[in-house]
């Protein structure tokens, strides 16, 4: 009796029922943008992380977007002509690796004069306010961004972007997230990137020595030399400055084979990391960026680090170089790195 009752009772309300279709015809739309989003920033991923590092005007890359200042309203730097590129690499392997931190966050700089671009290395163990988290190590900022159990390569490099604007005091217009994974991919795509050491480096997970001078890397090494900290005397910080030689080394590369005025060439490396990459450009056509190429006076990059302290507790935080810390940003967001950079020679790391 109970179960003719409750077939009756569903019976009467069948009708009252609201049609799935529009539902589903909503999900499936939503499904469709994401799945373009996607492929928009998968596309132009690489040519933004490469033209960014070769100095490329990007200020177009967020024409819809107010200019973003520090959290304390300071006058934004892009708006005085100068440019800000936040590259973040992660470590991770396979199509879908589970993203923890970013190991390595660098801030490509570009000056107002197009004279030469800037490659600032800011340590992963910085330690700075993460929005909901308090202080923390910057690294942390993507793992907070991204989420689980299955991380958001964007929504990592958004959080991740806000703390890196709020340190320093400048607009970041325009950045790329890359995984181990989609930096081996794209190594091989160019054949290779030759990388100059100062010092021999030996790899702690794969024991294999990597000596000093130049020499070329494909893609397992390439990932094998950036994820080295360990025997490194500077530890996480000599790895920084590793990731700009890679990146000095890479830019030489696509320049050298004409990479981005060949159609082929191009294509292939602009799919070469798959899943492995994610970028911050607003869907710019890349005929847009190659366009100002020109203005680019000098390929040859400087490199840089945030100057930084000694740890100050057991969680390894280093803070801020309370001497040379403040005016470094301040050379920053004035855009007149290159007269600091005049004023401490020591402070450049060479990239080849």
């Amino acid at each position: 009796m109970i179960e003719d009752d409750l077939r009756a009772a569903f019976a009467r309300h069948e009708t009252l029922t609201p049609s799935t279709g529009p539902l589903r015809v909503a999900i499936d739309r939503l499904a469709a943008v994401r799945r373009r989003r996607r492929q928009r920033f998968q596309a132009a991923g690489v040519t933004l992380a490469l033209l960014g590092a070769l100095g490329v005007g990007v200020p177009q890359l967020r024409p819809d977007r107010p200019a973003e200042g520090p959290a304390s309203g300071q006058p934004a730097v892009g708006q005085s002509g100068s440019l800000n590129v936040l590259l973040l690499g992660v470590d991770g392997f396979g199509e879908q690796p589970s993203y923890r931190l970013a190991d390595s966050v660098l801030l490509v700089h570009i000056p107002a004069d197009r004279s030469r671009p800037y490659l600032i290395s800011l340590p992963r163990d910085l330690e700075v306010s993460i929005p909901g988290r308090g202080t923390e190590k910057l690294n942390s900022a993507f793992y907070s961004g991204a989420g689980e159990p299955r991380p958001d390569l964007e929504a990592g490099y958004d959080l991740t972007r806000r703390v890196v604007a709020d340190l320093t005091g400048v607009r970041v217009d325009a950045g790329a997230v890359l995984t181990f994974a989609g930096l081996r991919r794209i190594t091989d795509a160019v054949d290779g990137v030759e990388v100059c050491l100062p010092k021999e480096v030996r790899s702690w997970h794969t024991r294999r020595t990597f000596p000093a001078g130049c020499q070329r890397l494909d893609g397992a090494a390439s990932v094998d030399l950036l994820r080295q900290r360990r025997y490194l005397p500077d530890g996480a910080l000599d790895r920084d400055r590793n990731s700009q030689r890679y990146v000095a080394g890479l830019v030489r590369r696509v320049v050298a084979r004409d990479v981005l005025t060949n159609p082929v060439r191009l294509n292939a490396l602009l799919s070469a990391p798959g899943k492995g990459l994610a970028a911050d450009d607003d869907g710019l056509p890349l005929t847009r960026l190659v366009a100002v190429l020109p203005e680019l006076k000098s390929v040859d990059p400087v490199g840089l680090s945030l100057p930084v302290g000694t740890p100050v507790d057991d969680a390894s935080r280093l803070p801020l170089d309370l001497k040379q810390g403040p005016d470094f940003l301040a050379a920053l967001r004035e855009d007149r790195l290159a007269q600091w950079v005049a004023q401490h020679p020591e402070q450049v790391n060479p990239v080849r």
